[in-house]
Protein backbone atom coordinates (compact mmCIF):
# COMPACT_ATOMS: atom_id res chain seq x y z
CA UNK A 1 0.00 0.00 0.00
CA UNK A 2 1.51 3.00 -1.11
CA UNK A 3 0.51 6.63 0.43
CA UNK A 4 0.69 10.08 -0.61
CA UNK A 5 -0.04 12.25 2.76
CA UNK A 6 0.57 15.89 0.83
CA UNK A 7 -2.55 15.35 -0.68
CA UNK A 8 -4.34 16.40 2.32
CA UNK A 9 -6.19 13.42 3.00
CA UNK A 10 -3.88 10.25 2.92
CA UNK A 11 -4.08 8.72 -0.45
CA UNK A 12 -3.54 5.31 -0.62
CA UNK A 13 -2.85 3.25 -3.45
CA UNK A 14 -3.36 -0.64 -3.77
CA UNK A 15 0.18 -1.78 -5.35
CA UNK A 16 -1.60 -4.64 -7.01
CA UNK A 17 -3.21 -1.69 -9.30
CA UNK A 18 0.35 0.14 -10.13
CA UNK A 19 1.11 -1.64 -13.22
CA UNK A 20 -2.48 -0.38 -14.29
CA UNK A 21 -1.76 2.68 -12.89
CA UNK A 22 1.62 3.34 -14.81
CA UNK A 23 -0.56 2.40 -17.92
CA UNK A 24 -3.09 4.62 -17.46
CA UNK A 25 -0.27 7.07 -17.25
CA UNK A 26 1.87 6.49 -19.95
CA UNK A 27 -1.30 6.95 -22.34
CA UNK A 28 -2.44 9.96 -20.89
CA UNK A 29 1.49 11.17 -22.14
CA UNK A 30 1.31 9.75 -24.94
CA UNK A 31 -1.64 11.17 -26.01
CA UNK A 32 -1.10 14.41 -24.53
CA UNK A 33 2.31 14.48 -26.36
CA UNK A 34 0.38 13.89 -29.90
CA UNK A 35 -2.34 16.80 -28.76
CA UNK A 36 0.93 19.14 -28.91
CA UNK A 37 2.60 17.67 -32.17
CA UNK A 38 -0.20 17.07 -34.82
CA UNK A 39 -3.18 19.30 -35.50
CA UNK A 40 -6.85 17.46 -34.53
CA UNK A 41 -5.06 14.64 -32.23
CA UNK A 42 -7.26 15.42 -29.62
CA UNK A 43 -10.48 15.24 -31.65
CA UNK A 44 -13.31 12.84 -30.27
CA UNK A 45 -13.17 10.75 -33.59
CA UNK A 46 -9.36 10.47 -33.41
CA UNK A 47 -9.99 8.65 -29.86
CA UNK A 48 -12.81 6.89 -31.55
CA UNK A 49 -10.48 5.49 -34.22
CA UNK A 50 -7.94 4.40 -31.78
CA UNK A 51 -11.19 1.52 -31.11
CA UNK A 52 -11.74 1.22 -34.92
CA UNK A 53 -8.73 0.38 -35.94
CA UNK A 54 -7.52 -1.96 -33.00
CA UNK A 55 -10.93 -3.85 -31.84
CA UNK A 56 -9.46 -6.90 -33.29
CA UNK A 57 -6.47 -6.51 -31.46
CA UNK A 58 -8.04 -6.03 -28.22
CA UNK A 59 -10.68 -8.54 -28.97
CA UNK A 60 -7.39 -11.34 -29.26
CA UNK A 61 -5.45 -9.55 -26.52
CA UNK A 62 -8.22 -9.98 -24.08
CA UNK A 63 -8.22 -13.76 -24.39
CA UNK A 64 -4.74 -13.52 -24.24
CA UNK A 65 -4.79 -11.93 -21.13
CA UNK A 66 -6.71 -15.33 -19.66
CA UNK A 67 -3.64 -17.03 -20.81
CA UNK A 68 -0.79 -15.08 -19.01
CA UNK A 69 -2.76 -14.35 -15.45
CA UNK A 70 -2.43 -18.34 -15.71
CA UNK A 71 1.19 -17.88 -16.30
CA UNK A 72 0.82 -19.59 -19.71
CA UNK A 73 1.28 -17.97 -23.15
CA UNK A 74 -0.39 -17.98 -26.87
CA UNK A 75 1.49 -17.63 -29.84
CA UNK A 76 -1.57 -18.74 -32.28
CA UNK A 77 -3.57 -16.56 -32.79
CA UNK A 78 -2.27 -14.63 -35.37
CA UNK A 79 -2.73 -17.42 -37.51
CA UNK A 80 -5.88 -18.46 -36.40
CA UNK A 81 -7.14 -14.80 -37.15
CA UNK A 82 -6.03 -15.78 -40.76
CA UNK A 83 -7.47 -19.28 -40.91
CA UNK A 84 -10.96 -17.87 -40.10
CA UNK A 85 -10.79 -15.46 -42.55
CA UNK A 86 -9.69 -17.69 -45.10
CA UNK A 87 -12.02 -19.98 -44.00
CA UNK A 88 -14.54 -17.70 -43.94
CA UNK A 89 -13.62 -15.89 -47.39
CA UNK A 90 -13.54 -19.95 -49.25
CA UNK A 91 -17.25 -21.02 -47.66
CA UNK A 92 -19.09 -17.86 -48.31
CA UNK A 93 -17.72 -17.73 -51.90
CA UNK A 94 -17.43 -21.05 -53.46
CA UNK A 95 -19.36 -23.18 -51.41
CA UNK A 96 -22.42 -20.74 -50.56
CA UNK A 97 -22.36 -20.90 -47.06
CA UNK A 98 -24.73 -18.35 -44.71
CA UNK A 99 -23.03 -16.13 -43.02
CA UNK A 100 -24.35 -17.29 -39.58
CA UNK A 101 -22.82 -20.53 -40.74
CA UNK A 102 -19.21 -19.87 -41.15
CA UNK A 103 -19.32 -17.21 -38.03
CA UNK A 104 -20.51 -20.23 -36.35
CA UNK A 105 -17.76 -22.98 -37.95
CA UNK A 106 -15.12 -20.11 -37.75
CA UNK A 107 -15.87 -19.88 -33.36
CA UNK A 108 -15.72 -24.17 -33.49
CA UNK A 109 -12.71 -23.96 -35.54
CA UNK A 110 -10.48 -21.48 -33.21
CA UNK A 111 -11.69 -23.46 -29.46
CA UNK A 112 -11.33 -26.59 -31.22
CA UNK A 113 -7.64 -25.39 -31.50
CA UNK A 114 -7.24 -23.45 -28.46
CA UNK A 115 -8.79 -27.44 -26.83
CA UNK A 116 -5.84 -29.43 -28.72
CA UNK A 117 -3.55 -26.49 -27.25
CA UNK A 118 -4.66 -27.02 -23.35
CA UNK A 119 -5.00 -30.51 -23.96
CA UNK A 120 -1.37 -30.81 -24.49
CA UNK A 121 -0.05 -28.31 -22.11
CA UNK A 122 -2.19 -29.58 -19.05
CA UNK A 123 -2.52 -33.62 -20.00
CA UNK A 124 0.88 -34.01 -21.80
CA UNK A 125 2.88 -31.41 -19.80
CA UNK A 126 3.96 -29.86 -23.41
CA UNK A 127 5.09 -26.45 -22.73
CA UNK A 128 2.83 -23.51 -23.65
CA UNK A 129 5.54 -21.88 -25.86
CA UNK A 130 6.25 -25.18 -28.09
CA UNK A 131 2.51 -26.57 -27.85
CA UNK A 132 1.16 -22.86 -29.23
CA UNK A 133 4.00 -22.69 -31.65
CA UNK A 134 3.34 -25.82 -33.23
CA UNK A 135 -0.77 -24.44 -33.36
CA UNK A 136 0.72 -21.55 -35.18
CA UNK A 137 2.41 -23.96 -37.94
CA UNK A 138 -0.26 -25.50 -38.21
CA UNK A 139 -3.08 -22.78 -37.96
CA UNK A 140 -1.00 -20.55 -40.85
CA UNK A 141 -0.70 -23.99 -43.10
CA UNK A 142 -3.94 -24.73 -43.60
CA UNK A 143 -4.16 -21.16 -44.80
CA UNK A 144 -2.03 -21.76 -47.81
CA UNK A 145 -3.77 -24.94 -47.97
CA UNK A 146 -7.17 -23.10 -49.00
CA UNK A 147 -5.23 -21.02 -51.38
CA UNK A 148 -1.97 -18.94 -51.73
CA UNK A 149 -3.96 -15.82 -53.42
CA UNK A 150 -6.04 -13.72 -50.86
CA UNK A 151 -9.92 -13.93 -51.46
CA UNK A 152 -12.47 -11.80 -51.64
CA UNK A 153 -15.50 -11.94 -49.67
CA UNK A 154 -18.67 -10.62 -51.68
CA UNK A 155 -21.58 -11.15 -49.29
CA UNK A 156 -23.67 -8.83 -48.70
CA UNK A 157 -24.52 -9.13 -45.10
CA UNK A 158 -20.72 -8.89 -44.71
CA UNK A 159 -20.34 -5.78 -46.87
CA UNK A 160 -23.38 -4.01 -44.75
CA UNK A 161 -21.53 -4.87 -41.05
CA UNK A 162 -18.45 -3.71 -42.86
CA UNK A 163 -20.22 -0.33 -44.01
CA UNK A 164 -22.13 0.84 -41.36
CA UNK A 165 -21.19 3.63 -38.87
CA UNK A 166 -23.09 3.89 -35.78
CA UNK A 167 -22.68 7.98 -35.49
CA UNK A 168 -22.88 9.24 -31.43
CA UNK A 169 -24.74 12.57 -30.93
CA UNK A 170 -22.00 14.83 -30.16
CA UNK A 171 -20.03 17.15 -32.58
CA UNK A 172 -20.78 18.53 -35.86
CA UNK A 173 -19.37 15.75 -38.05
CA UNK A 174 -20.75 13.05 -35.82
CA UNK A 175 -18.22 11.07 -34.51
CA UNK A 176 -18.86 7.18 -35.13
CA UNK A 177 -17.57 3.67 -34.52
CA UNK A 178 -18.18 0.18 -36.12
CA UNK A 179 -19.52 -2.83 -35.40
CA UNK A 180 -16.21 -4.48 -34.54
CA UNK A 181 -15.92 -1.72 -31.59
CA UNK A 182 -19.23 -2.54 -30.04
CA UNK A 183 -18.02 -6.39 -30.34
CA UNK A 184 -15.34 -5.10 -28.41
CA UNK A 185 -17.14 -3.57 -25.87
CA UNK A 186 -19.25 -6.70 -25.44
CA UNK A 187 -15.85 -9.17 -25.08
CA UNK A 188 -14.57 -6.61 -22.92
CA UNK A 189 -17.59 -6.66 -20.58
CA UNK A 190 -17.92 -10.18 -20.19
CA UNK A 191 -13.91 -10.63 -19.84
CA UNK A 192 -14.49 -7.94 -16.80
CA UNK A 193 -17.11 -9.72 -15.58
CA UNK A 194 -15.71 -13.74 -16.18
CA UNK A 195 -11.99 -12.62 -14.76
CA UNK A 196 -13.49 -11.07 -11.54
CA UNK A 197 -17.22 -12.48 -10.74
CA UNK A 198 -17.22 -15.86 -11.40
CA UNK A 199 -15.32 -19.25 -10.17
CA UNK A 200 -13.54 -20.08 -13.23
CA UNK A 201 -12.05 -16.17 -13.04
CA UNK A 202 -11.09 -16.97 -9.48
CA UNK A 203 -9.49 -19.76 -10.27
CA UNK A 204 -7.74 -18.38 -13.02
CA UNK A 205 -6.01 -15.90 -10.52
CA UNK A 206 -5.25 -18.68 -7.84
CA UNK A 207 -3.42 -21.27 -10.94
CA UNK A 208 -1.23 -18.28 -11.53
CA UNK A 209 -0.42 -17.66 -7.93
CA UNK A 210 0.52 -20.42 -7.22
CA UNK A 211 -0.66 -23.85 -9.28
CA UNK A 212 0.04 -26.09 -6.06
CA UNK A 213 -1.70 -24.95 -3.46
CA UNK A 214 -4.75 -24.06 -5.71
CA UNK A 215 -4.37 -28.04 -5.85
CA UNK A 216 -4.38 -28.14 -2.35
CA UNK A 217 -7.22 -25.80 -2.22
CA UNK A 218 -9.28 -28.28 -4.11
CA UNK A 219 -9.66 -26.06 -7.24
CA UNK A 220 -10.44 -27.00 -10.64
CA UNK A 221 -6.81 -26.59 -12.35
CA UNK A 222 -6.98 -29.22 -15.19
CA UNK A 223 -9.99 -27.97 -16.56
CA UNK A 224 -9.44 -24.84 -16.20
CA UNK A 225 -5.89 -24.48 -18.17
CA UNK A 226 -7.18 -26.04 -20.55
CA UNK A 227 -10.64 -23.87 -20.81
CA UNK A 228 -7.62 -20.75 -20.77
CA UNK A 229 -6.81 -21.87 -24.18
CA UNK A 230 -10.07 -22.38 -25.54
CA UNK A 231 -10.74 -18.88 -24.29
CA UNK A 232 -8.15 -17.62 -26.30
CA UNK A 233 -8.47 -19.54 -28.84
CA UNK A 234 -12.72 -18.64 -29.18
CA UNK A 235 -11.50 -14.62 -29.07
CA UNK A 236 -9.00 -15.37 -31.86
CA UNK A 237 -11.81 -16.64 -33.77
CA UNK A 238 -13.68 -13.59 -33.15
CA UNK A 239 -11.26 -11.21 -33.78
CA UNK A 240 -10.75 -12.96 -37.31
CA UNK A 241 -14.59 -12.79 -38.28
CA UNK A 242 -14.06 -9.23 -37.34
CA UNK A 243 -11.35 -9.05 -39.24
CA UNK A 244 -12.89 -10.61 -42.37
CA UNK A 245 -15.72 -8.34 -41.97
CA UNK A 246 -13.21 -5.47 -42.44
CA UNK A 247 -11.29 -6.79 -45.21
CA UNK A 248 -13.92 -8.24 -46.82
CA UNK A 249 -11.75 -10.53 -48.01
CA UNK A 250 -9.51 -13.73 -46.66
CA UNK A 251 -5.62 -13.84 -46.80
CA UNK A 252 -3.00 -16.31 -45.66
CA UNK A 253 -0.73 -13.65 -44.59
CA UNK A 254 -3.45 -12.04 -42.27
CA UNK A 255 -2.42 -10.53 -38.65
CA UNK A 256 1.20 -11.72 -39.42
CA UNK A 257 2.64 -10.96 -35.69
CA UNK A 258 -0.99 -10.45 -34.41
CA UNK A 259 0.14 -12.65 -31.02
CA UNK A 260 3.05 -10.06 -30.46
CA UNK A 261 1.08 -6.97 -30.90
CA UNK A 262 -1.63 -8.71 -28.23
CA UNK A 263 1.22 -10.08 -26.04
CA UNK A 264 2.71 -6.87 -25.98
CA UNK A 265 -0.98 -4.60 -24.93
CA UNK A 266 -1.63 -7.37 -22.06
CA UNK A 267 2.10 -6.86 -21.07
CA UNK A 268 1.67 -3.01 -21.22
CA UNK A 269 -1.56 -3.80 -19.51
CA UNK A 270 0.31 -4.18 -16.96
CA UNK A 271 -0.45 -8.07 -16.55
CA UNK A 272 2.69 -9.69 -14.99
CA UNK A 273 3.84 -12.39 -17.28
CA UNK A 274 4.56 -14.53 -14.33
CA UNK A 275 1.04 -15.17 -13.63
CA UNK A 276 -1.66 -14.59 -10.69
CA UNK A 277 -1.67 -10.39 -11.59
CA UNK A 278 -3.42 -8.98 -14.37
CA UNK A 279 -6.53 -7.19 -15.21
CA UNK A 280 -8.99 -6.92 -18.73
CA UNK A 281 -9.05 -3.39 -18.19
CA UNK A 282 -5.55 -3.01 -18.14
CA UNK A 283 -5.18 -5.28 -21.28
CA UNK A 284 -7.78 -2.31 -23.14
CA UNK A 285 -5.72 0.73 -22.04
CA UNK A 286 -2.57 -1.23 -23.13
CA UNK A 287 -4.41 -1.43 -26.63
CA UNK A 288 -4.79 2.01 -26.63
CA UNK A 289 -0.98 2.26 -26.06
CA UNK A 290 -0.23 0.22 -29.01
CA UNK A 291 -2.89 1.79 -31.10
CA UNK A 292 -1.33 5.60 -29.98
CA UNK A 293 2.07 4.17 -31.21
CA UNK A 294 0.67 3.63 -34.67
CA UNK A 295 -1.19 6.82 -34.65
CA UNK A 296 1.92 8.54 -33.92
CA UNK A 297 3.61 6.70 -37.01
CA UNK A 298 1.05 7.36 -39.44
CA UNK A 299 -0.08 11.13 -38.97
CA UNK A 300 3.67 12.20 -38.22
CA UNK A 301 4.23 10.27 -41.79
CA UNK A 302 6.83 8.01 -39.98
CA UNK A 303 8.57 5.01 -41.23
CA UNK A 304 6.19 2.30 -39.56
CA UNK A 305 9.31 -0.06 -38.59
CA UNK A 306 10.20 2.74 -35.84
CA UNK A 307 6.23 1.21 -34.55
CA UNK A 308 8.12 -2.03 -34.07
CA UNK A 309 11.23 -0.74 -31.95
CA UNK A 310 9.02 1.48 -30.12
CA UNK A 311 6.65 -1.33 -28.77
CA UNK A 312 9.61 -3.69 -28.56
CA UNK A 313 11.67 -1.16 -26.14
CA UNK A 314 8.17 -0.88 -24.38
CA UNK A 315 7.69 -4.30 -23.82
CA UNK A 316 11.51 -4.03 -22.20
CA UNK A 317 10.49 -1.49 -19.90
CA UNK A 318 7.27 -2.73 -18.64
CA UNK A 319 9.25 -6.47 -18.15
CA UNK A 320 12.04 -4.69 -16.23
CA UNK A 321 9.31 -2.95 -14.28
CA UNK A 322 7.45 -5.96 -13.30
CA UNK A 323 10.79 -7.31 -12.52
CA UNK A 324 11.31 -5.02 -9.84
CA UNK A 325 7.64 -4.74 -9.07
CA UNK A 326 7.70 -8.57 -8.06
CA UNK A 327 10.83 -8.58 -6.16
CA UNK A 328 9.45 -5.61 -3.91
CA UNK A 329 6.07 -7.68 -3.69
CA UNK A 330 8.50 -10.56 -2.37
CA UNK A 331 10.74 -8.65 -0.11
CA UNK A 332 7.51 -7.23 1.60
CA UNK A 333 5.44 -10.42 1.95
CA UNK A 334 9.07 -12.24 3.73
CA UNK A 335 9.47 -8.90 6.09
CA UNK A 336 5.55 -9.48 7.02
CA UNK A 337 6.01 -13.55 7.35
CA UNK A 338 9.00 -13.32 9.59
CA UNK A 339 8.05 -10.33 11.53
CA UNK A 340 7.22 -12.01 15.26
CA UNK A 341 3.45 -10.72 16.40
CA UNK A 342 3.77 -7.76 19.11
CA UNK A 343 2.16 -9.98 21.67
CA UNK A 344 4.34 -12.27 21.68
CA UNK A 345 7.39 -9.89 22.30
CA UNK A 346 5.45 -8.03 25.27
CA UNK A 347 5.46 -10.83 28.00
CA UNK A 348 9.56 -10.85 26.96
CA UNK A 349 10.04 -6.80 27.26
CA UNK A 350 8.16 -7.20 30.82
CA UNK A 351 10.60 -9.52 32.23
CA UNK A 352 13.51 -7.91 30.66
CA UNK A 353 12.44 -4.69 32.43
CA UNK A 354 12.02 -6.77 35.85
Amino acid sequence: MTTFPHLGRHFRLNTRFLPVTVTLVLFALMFGVGGVLFDYFFALQNFLTLFVDNAPLGITAIGMTFVIVTGGIDLSVGSVIALVGMVSASLLGSHGWSPAGVIVLSLAIGSAIGLLHGVLIQYFEVQPFIATLAGQFLARGLCYVISTDRIPIEDPTYAVLANHHFELPWGDPAPWINSNVLLLVGVFAAGVYVAHDTRFGRTVYALGGNEQSALLMGLPVASTKVLVYVLSGFCAALAGVAWSISNQSGWGLLAKGMEMDAITAVVVGGTLLTGGLGYVAGTLVGMLVVGTIALFTFQGDINPWWQRIVMGLLVLLFCLFQKVFERKQATRTASTSHAPPRAAHAPAQRLSQR
